[in-house]
C-alpha cells in the first residue's frame, strides 16, 4: 500500500468552507478511484485550523491517478487561497 499523509493549516476565516470542500474531495476520491482505499479527514479538536488527511492507495500509480483527476485540480484551486500551509508526506506499508 501507498500512504499519503497531509497536514493543512487553514486560515481561520475559511475553516467552514474548507471543511465542506475537503469532505467532498474525500467522497469524490473514494467513489471514483478503485485504487483509493481510505481517505480520512481529521481535525485537531483543540485547533480548528489544523487538518490531517490519511489516504491509502494500492500503489504510487493509483495515487498518480488521483492527482490527475479533474476533481483533484478543482479542489486544489478552490482551497489554495484558504490554506496557510500544507505538508505532504508519502509512506509505503505492507
Amino acid at each position: 500500500m501507498y500512504v499519503i499523509a497531509v497536514e493543512f493549516s487553514i486560515n481561520k476565516e475559511f475553516v467552514s468552507q474548507f471543511r465542506d470542500r475537503i469532505q467532498q474531495q474525500a467522497e469524490d476520491s473514494l467513489t471514483n478511484e478503485s485504487g483509493c482505499h481510505q481517505f480520512d479527514v481529521c481535525f485537531d479538536p483543540n485547533d480548528e485550523t489544523k487538518c490531517f488527511l490519511y489516504e491509502k492507495y494500492t500503489d504510487e500509480a493509483a495515487f498518480e491517478v488521483h492527482r490527475a483527476a479533474d476533481y483533484f485540480s478543482s479542489f486544489s484551486a478552490d482551497v489554495q487561497p484558504w490554506v496557510a500551509s500544507k505538508e505532504v508526506k508519502a509512506w509505503s506499508c505492507e
